[in-house]
């Protein structure tokens, strides 16, 4: 975790926590318990979270669930199956499809709604791959980005409005983009469970997430774009705190898009992420 600066502890102390969840204990069949804090606010509603917070939770989990010396995670997919509401939420991972160098894990999250009763709202299923030394042949197909901006060159602006809960508890700093391609470092300013040190791969989910956001070149107050899953490939596992995103977006003429990214840590490029979008002008 980084020293944050003066400005950027003020907001988060504005915020009220430097943490997405507050670890409660392990419930009933194996779930881990959370509470939501207000950094993981969406820009959509104030009710429900944004959707990198989950994703992160869940890659925790994946991580977590009978780890192997020698094994990582190379490709993790959340599917998100209704809004996350900004409260309690439980998860728990399991070994799907055991393997000696390829296995699935599965993952869960559980939250309590309005009324009381508990209900999955995403789940993720994760390749992990026993790792071997390919230093020899290393190559990678993308070329890297421009180097992180310092503060006072930062080109991004955010939109009246969206300057709330989980975007304020990340520092985005937008490079050179063009036409087809947007491209910014993002760093989370906050831990994802309080207390702990974010690994590199819950690192990566807890800011992919925003790449639709990043790459829509839409107009926020004229159309809604939620994406309904994330898939995210890593060829690398990131070193460092920034992620960089190199984002592209196709939409199509039925309410359907497609934001493909290629990540990246400062060495350079570090895997892909991809997400379905539904797009639909605001009423």
């Amino acid at each position: 975790m980084h020293d944050v600066t003066a400005v950027e502890r003020a907001d988060l102390e504005e915020a009220g926590t430097k943490a997405y969840y507050v670890a409660q204990g392990v419930g009933d069949e194996g779930f881990e318990r959370f509470g939501a804090t207000g950094s993981t606010v969406s820009v959509w509603a104030a009710s429900r979270q944004h959707g990198a917070p989950p994703s992160a939770l869940l890659a925790r989990a994946v991580e977590r669930c009978a780890p192997r010396e020698g094994a990582r995670v190379a490709r993790l997919t959340m599917e998100i199956l209704g809004p996350v509401p900004v409260g309690d939420v439980e998860v728990r991972a399991w070994v799907e499809r055991p393997g000696r160098r390829v296995e699935l894990v599965g993952a869960e999250l559980v939250a309590t709604q309005a009324d009381g009763s508990r209900r999955a709202v995403a789940k993720a299923s994760a390749w992990r791959i026993a790792t071997s030394d390919s230093s020899s042949v290393v190559h990678t197909a993308d070329a890297p980005l421009p180097a992180v901006p310092e503060a006072s060159e930062i080109g991004w602006g955010v939109p009246d409005g969206w300057d709330v809960g989980y975007v304020k508890s990340v520092d985005i700093r937008a490079v050179e983009s063009d036409d087809v391609t947007r491209r910014v470092w993002v760093r989370p300013l906050v831990e994802v469970v309080e207390g702990e040190e974010i690994s590199p791969l819950v690192r990566v989910f807890s800011v992919a997430d925003v790449a639709n956001g990043i790459g829509a070149q839409l107009d926020p107050y004229q159309w809604t774009f939620l994406n309904t899953d994330l898939t995210i490939d890593l060829f690398r596992l990131p070193e460092g705190e920034w992620i960089g995103l190199a984002v592209q977006t196709s939409i199509g003429p039925d309410g359907v898009g497609m934001c493909s990214t290629v990540l990246h840590d400062e060495r350079g490029p570090i895997g892909r992420c991809l997400q379905i979008l539904e797009v639909r002008a605001r009423a």
